[in-house]
């Protein structure tokens, strides 16, 4: 059998964009948004490295707040609460439940790892219709430590029965793609608009501009390549 497949959730399934309205509101800008959540991913890794855990949602605020600070906007409770309650209602990107059918048709095995909490992640994909290609959805919470620290990874080999090195992780992040080879796996980059490889970190042997390209790539490299099983 061929790797299973680990899909990281936000910017990667589904789409981010959709809380540009919420930036444009209360900042008067659509673009913050992205400098707020490089924020929460910058200090969701700052805590692991501190050896502290705080819940996603809680880091979100707490970005947004700095943000705001940052700016000098009075951030509204109201205008606060549809950013961060937006986070569970994200739309899937328009290619998702296709190229996850695709994969599934062809028999791969499919989970999803994220740094969200487990509620709100089962959230997501029941809301956008994709919780019917996952066995499994995983969270950084069962570890409290965030990705790309090692454990994310080896916890869902270890749930799953067997080893980093027979998943493939697919995100829209360099740092999880990164995160994830060096703690074994394989991996596949979605190169979203704005989203790139860091040089630092080995290549994966799959990229695309979306999943689409993908989940095609995938198809193609695990039914010539001679891999581990799962057996």
């Amino acid at each position: 059998m061929p790797r299973i497949l680990v899909f990281d959730v936000n910017e990667t399934l589904l789409d981010l964009t959709a809380l540009e309205p919420h930036f444009a509101r209360a900042f008067g800008d659509r673009n913050i948004l992205r400098e707020w959540f490089n924020q929460v991913i910058q200090y969701a890794e700052a805590l692991t490295l501190a050896g502290d855990y705080r819940n996603f949602g809680e880091i979100a605020r707490a970005a947004l707040e700095m943000t705001a600070d940052a700016y000098g906007v009075p951030l509204s409770a109201e205008d606060a609460q549809a950013i961060i309650g937006g986070i569970r209602n994200l739309p899937a990107h328009s290619e998702a439940a296709a190229s996850l059918s695709r994969l599934k048709d062809a028999g791969f095995r499919m989970v999803t790892l994220t740094n969200s909490p487990p509620a709100i992640v089962d959230a997501q994909m029941k809301q956008t219709n994709l919780d019917q290609y996952f066995e499994r959805n995983f969270s950084v919470d069962a570890v409290q430590k965030y990705k790309p620290a090692p454990e994310p990874y080896r916890m869902v080999a270890s749930e799953l029965g067997v080893e980093t090195r027979q998943l493939r992780m697919i995100a829209a992040h360099a740092w999880d793609v990164g995160g994830a080879m060096r703690a074994g796996c394989a991996a596949a980059f979605v190169s979203r608009p704005g989203k790139a490889l860091f040089p630092l970190f080995s290549r994966p042997d799959i990229t695309g501009r979306d999943l689409n390209e993908v989940s095609l790539a995938i198809l193609q490299a695990e039914s010539t390549a001679g891999l581990p099983t799962t057996d």
